[in-house]
Parts: C-alpha cells; structure tokens; sequence
C-alpha cells in the first residue's frame, strides 16, 4: 500500500485517523497506531511483517542486554551482524554470489531472494537505536510496544524518512495533537501528494520512454532531456513522499525532521549532500563516518573515510554497480572540493564565479543521476557520451530522435518542468516570509487561501488519480 493509491487515500487513512481520535485513552491509540502500521506493510509484505517484528523483538532484547556493562560491547557487535545480515542475506546476497562467479572455476548458485519493501529504513532506524543505547545518549526503552511502534509507525516505515529514536523517543510516549497542527499536517501531505502526482509522474513519462531506447536510437536532445526530467523527477517524487510522511506524522502527534532543503539550489556538491536526502547522509556521517574518525585524523584519513562512506550511501541504494558509481562519483566530487582541486570556496565570494559554481554543481548532479538512473553501467556511459556529443547516430536514427523528441516535447511537459524548476527552488518560502510581514487582514487572506489551494491541488490529484496515470515511488524500490 503507498500513499497514493486510493485503497490508502479513501480506506486506510479516514479509518485509521477516524479511530485514533475517537480513541481517548493515548495507550490505546498507540495499540490502534502499530495494529494498523502493520496491516499497512503486511497489504505488500504479508509474510516478510513477521521478519519485521522478529527484528524489532531481537534488537528490543539487546537494548535490554546493553544495561549490563559487561555485555555492552558484544551486543552492539551482535547487534551490527544481526542487521547488516538480514540486509545483506535480502538485499545482497545474489549480487555479492554474481561477484564470486566472475572467479575461475565457481559457479554457484544465484539465489533470487524478492527484497523486502523498506528493509534498507527500518533496518537502520534499529541499528540507530542500538548504537545510541552503546554510546550511552538514550536511555534504554523497556516498554515494547513503544519500540514496535518506532519501527513500524507507518508514516516513514518503507521510504523514510530516517528517524532516529532520540528524536521521537517523548512522543512514543506523550502526544498532544491541536486541531491547527492536525490541518497543516493535512496540507502538507496534499503539497506531497501532489509534488508525486503532478510533477514527478508527468516527468516520469517521457524518462521512461527515453531510457528504454536502444542504444542507436538516442540522440543529444533526447539525452538531455531524460537526464533533466530524471532530475526533476526523483527530487519530487521523494520530497513529495518525505511531505507526506511528514504530514502524516503531524496528524497523529508525531514531528519528523526535514529531508530536503532545496539541493538544487546548491553551489558546491558539499551544500548539495547537506540539503539532499538529509536523514540518509546524516545516518551515514553519525553512524560510519564519525567512527572512522571523521576529518580528525587527516586530510588522507577524510578523503579516504568519505570514499567508503559513499560507497556505502551508494551500495545502500541497491545491489547494482550503477549505485556503487553514483556514490562514488559524488564521494569523489566532494573531495576534490575538499582539496581546492575544485574551489568551490573562493567562487562563492564573487559573484560570477558563485554563478557558474551553482552550473557546476548542477552538471555534476545531472550527470551522477543519469548513473543512479541507468539499468547497467554501458548505458549509463552511453548517455554521458551522447549527452556530449560523441554518441552520433546515424541520418535514418536521428530523424526517428527527434520526431520523438518534439513528440514528447508537449505543452503539459513544457508547463511541467517549468513549474518543477520553479517549486525546486524556494519560492514557497519567500512568499510566506513576505505574507508573515503583511498585514493582520492579508495574512489571515493568505492563510485560508492556502487551504483553498489544497483542496484544488487535491482535486486535481484525484482526477489523475482515476485516470490511472499513478507510477510507483521511486524510493520504494530501496
């Protein structure tokens, strides 16, 4: 079940949120929350749920385990295995057993193992917990319940964001929900909604259809045009289901961290890795980076600890080649920033320089996505090559690329990408600056004006919706 199916929008989430407040004893509605986040994941996983709880009960034990002093250092040993194994047995075993055939004489078995739906957030929101229990920076949980309810609460249970339980730890326990706070959680969830729908499922068409071209049938424009609309697409395709997951989180009490700034509007791929994705990197900077020693054991310890901690970020992402790249090209960017090769620090004092710093970054990341997109790593580097220009296909070819091009090239898609341009950088908060300094009369104007705009955005969300031009979340896949 995703957010935007209409089983979710028309079934789950009216009985779940007409329950929770009819409910007046909080234990009770934290009984219904974790009762319903796991019919939630058992609608896709009806089998794996069981994986899911046995994980939550073997880590709520370590946690226990960890009050002895003694035991303190073997259950966070234990408790790494555990994890990293039940991500790498689901998710990497039959490409880790790919590698090992490549060598003479073996040949195993590869094992088709289907990949749990967001094995890759809940298994790391665990290890956070274990990890933070070891450093001694939360105290341990006793009531399991309340643990279940951490890991399984459906809001952030199969695409994030990451949350960490000492971010939420008080509110597992203690929730007040205002009635306003209950309406923005509502239209941030609409804004969501309609970041996916709206923008990220139009881009995702012509992207699909570009990327399974063969090989002599894409041209230049084309290229580009995948690789920009790719772009745009997953930025609002996964903030789109970060503000939804946010806005269901406001709904039921519960506040989760932003996990987008408007990257895209970064100067240098160091900003663009602090505004993108921002619970994953920070998961990986607290819990791998800092361990490794971070940037305090010098320049050749940091570039070396940020290699394997974006190969990580890389190979989290999946059990492909094309991921691994992706993170190492990005680790490989911000070092060269770090070294001065790139000086990305000098270009923003002046003002020209800070401009093409900005075209820079945005290069860096169109082309790193069109790797992270690709279905193997040829691909990939087929488009880099025709994206510059040395992919020439032949006269018969490059007529048949450019009538799909300009057939592509619609209005809607034009009106599309121009107003994803426009909503990835933050125009949304400068016009709430200027309403926040209006008067008393236009800000009480703007303000139900606002929710006008929802129910509208709403609307036409459930006529695309009918239409059955839904695609899946990109990140589900993760």
């Amino acid at each position: 079940m995703v957010f935007s199916s209409s089983v979710f929008l028309f079934l789950f989430l009216p009985i779940v949120f007409g329950l929770y407040y009819l409910i007046p004893e909080k234990h009770f509605r934290s009984a219904l929350l974790i009762l319903m986040s796991v019919l939630f994941y058992a609608f896709g996983e009806p089998f794996v749920v069981f994986l899911m709880l046995i994980s939550v009960l073997i880590n709520y034990l370590l946690g226990l385990l960890m009050q002895k002093q003694q035991f303190r250092k073997p259950v966070l040993i234990f408790s790494i295995f555990w994890n990293l194994g039940l991500l790498g047995i689901y998710k990497y075993a039959g490409f880790f057993v790919g590698i090992l055939n490549l060598l003479p004489f073996v040949n195993f078995p590869v094992p088709e193992i289907a990949l749990p739906i967001g094995i890759s957030f809940f298994t790391f929101q665990t290890m956070s917990y274990v990890i933070d229990l070891y450093r001694q920076e939360i105290p341990v949980q006793k009531n399991l319940c309340r643990l279940i309810l951490y890991i399984t609460f459906f809001p952030q249970l199969i695409a994030g964001p990451i949350v960490k339980y000492k971010d939420v730890s008080a509110q597992l326990g203690e929730r007040s929900v205002h009635p306003e706070e209950i309406a923005q959680g509502i239209r941030r969830f609409i804004f969501g909604l309609s970041k996916k729908i709206i923008l990220a499922d139009i881009l995702s068409i012509p992207v699909d259809r570009v990327f399974d071209l063969d090989h002599q049938a894409l041209t230049c424009p084309l290229a580009w045009m995948g690789a920009i609309c790719y772009t745009l697409q997953i930025y609002f395709d996964f903030s789109g289901y970060s503000d939804m997951a946010i806005g269901l989180g406001h709904m039921f009490g519960f506040s989760f961290k932003e996990n987008f700034n408007y990257p895209y509007i970064s100067s240098s791929m160091t900003e663009f890795w602090r505004r993108w994705h921002i619970s994953v990197s920070t998961w990986f900077k607290e819990y791998l980076y800092f361990p490794l020693g971070g940037n305090r054991k010098g320049q050749a310890r940091t570039i070396l600890n940020k290699w394997i901690v974006f190969f990580c970020t890389g190979l989290w992402h999946g059990a492909n080649w094309t991921f691994i790249l992706w993170g190492l090209l990005n680790g490989g960017f911000l070092m060269l920033e770090k070294i001065n090769l790139i000086p990305v620090k000098k270009m923003q004092k002046n003002g020209f320089l800070k401009i093409l710093s900005h075209i820079y970054t945005l290069f860096v990341v169109v082309f790193c996505f069109i790797i992270f997109r690709a279905d193997h790593i040829s691909q990939g580097l087929h488009f880099w090559r025709t994206m510059l220009g040395f992919g020439i296909a032949d006269e018969l070819h490059q007529k048949v690329g450019m009538s799909l091009f300009l057939r592509e090239w619609n209005p809607l898609l034009i009106l599309t990408i121009l107003l994803a341009v426009c909503f990835a950088m933050p125009v949304k908060n400068w016009i709430v600056q200027k309403i926040q300094s209006a008067p008393e009369v236009i800000r009480s104007v703007a303000y139900a004006g606002s929710y006008i705009l929802s129910f509208g955005l709403f609307l036409i969300c459930l006529l695309y919706l009918s239409a059955g031009t839904y695609s899946p979340f990109i990140y589900l896949n993760f």
